[in-house]
């Protein structure tokens, strides 16, 4: 077994709209977010599961063409493969797990995340 404390886990600012804070364990990736409203996360999709669970805010989340609105208290189950974005209603704070790890973050390839984002448009 293994503790870990996020207080010692870094906030990584990726961009202006989106922070996170990531532990990479032997089989998943568990994030915690930070995103603020008017945020975008681009199109983009990977091997991984994911499930997102929004902690506070409202998350738009859409996906082969469908809009899904994401409250506190609620969660989204992406499947691997599908091409999803989200877009950023209110302040939120998010918790991510993803199966298996996110090879892409360890190594730094995820250079959609750390882009200026721009307004949702409308």
């Amino acid at each position: 077994m293994k503790l870990h404390r996020w207080k010692n886990i870094p906030l990584e600012q990726l961009n202006p709209t989106f922070a996170r804070q990531a532990l990479h364990t032997d089989r998943m990736t568990i994030a915690y977010l930070r995103l603020a409203k008017g945020g975008i996360v681009p199109e983009h999709h990977h091997e991984n599961e994911q499930v997102s669970m929004v902690l506070e805010g409202k998350l738009k989340f859409i996906a082969a063409g469908e809009e899904y609105i994401v409250d506190a208290g609620e969660v989204m189950q992406i499947p691997s493969n599908l091409p999803h974005r989200v877009e950023v209603l209110e302040d939120s704070v998010v918790f991510d797990l993803f199966a298996p790890i996110r090879a892409d973050w360890l190594a730094g390839n995820d250079a959609y995340l750390r882009q200026k984002q721009s307004q949702p448009p409308k």
